[in-house]
């Protein structure tokens, strides 16, 4: 097999090996840069939880509607948006942290999802979905991943000065800006569109894999926060099409595929980069900039 049939030929010869593709460039574009600020607010855990919340308002949309890609994608994002807005009440009323009413609420919304699932009878197409399937993406779902992600590039060009902030110091942007509230629920919203939009490729349960693995893999690469965002924009379409090319020649499934490079990458880059584990560390007295 030459250089041509292995890494050009697939891509070339099948419709659905582009259309992985086209898939996996839109989520580089619109969720991993999401993905960069989650790293940098502290909040990764966050997208892995929200990630699993909106499986019950997916599971609702489908058993409603059938294998019905906007009453999914309503469901999901409905039931995204009301964990979020839940734990931040609650941590806002109560003593408990938000990390606390988040985890309660996720596992609420969980545990409603599973059972949702495992009642409705009907559950293979409707897991098929849930846990991935970038290579079965048809017009409807390339056109929402697409649209999704024009929405997200646009929300961070807008919010890009009060979230950087927000990043390095949240109190201060609350002190001099009345802009904290709108950055911190748009970047929410934000978060909630992108897992939604990943769930139609990879599913629930890795949506947040192509966020949260290129960001923490060019955190230990840069320092500026323009080359961050570009650099993990980057290494999740390297991963994408590497792991379509996997699961092409392999018996290993497209979704967990890219995942696995994807983490396959942080873990070298763990390994080397300046802010790993082995490689000579930054000089401590620079901070991250913009």
């Amino acid at each position: 097999m030459n250089l041509y049939d292995f890494f050009i030929a697939p891509f070339a010869d099948f419709d659905f090996m582009r259309r992985g593709l086209a898939g996996t460039l839109a989520l580089a574009l619109g969720a991993t840069p999401v993905g960069v600020f989650l790293l940098l607010r502290r909040m990764s855990l966050m997208g892995d939880a929200v990630s699993h919340a909106i499986l019950p308002g997916a599971a609702l949309g489908y058993l409603a509607f059938g294998l019905s890609l906007s009453a999914m994608t309503v469901g999901g994002i409905l039931a995204g948006l009301a964990v979020v807005f839940a734990a931040g009440l609650v941590a806002r009323s109560s003593i408990l942290k938000e990390d606390a009413s988040l985890a309660a609420f996720y596992l609420l919304s969980l545990a409603i999802g599973v059972t949702i699932v495992s009642q409705s009878g009907r559950n293979l197409d409707l897991l098929h979905v849930l846990f991935g399937s970038v290579l079965a993406l048809d017009d409807a779902s390339l056109l929402l991943i697409a649209a999704i992600a024009s929405i997200s590039l646009f929300g961070i060009a807008l919010l890009f000065r009060p979230l950087t902030l927000e990043c390095l110091d949240p109190a201060f942007l609350r002190a001099v800006s009345c802009m904290s509230p709108l950055a911190h629920y748009g970047f929410l919203l934000l978060a909630v569109l992108n897992l939604v939009s990943g769930f139609h490729a990879l599913g629930t349960l890795m949506a947040v894999g192509i966020m949260i693995l290129p960001a923490a893999s060019a955190r230990l690469w840069a320092r500026k926060l323009s080359t961050m965002l570009a650099l993990a924009a980057g290494l999740a379409l390297a991963a994408g099409v590497a792991g379509l090319l996997l699961s092409f020649h392999t018996d290993v499934p497209a979704g967990p595929a890219i995942i696995l490079v994807c983490g396959l990458a942080y873990l070298i880059s763990l390994l080397v980069a300046p802010g790993g584990l082995i490689s000579p560390r930054w000089p401590t007295h620079r901070h991250l900039s913009s």
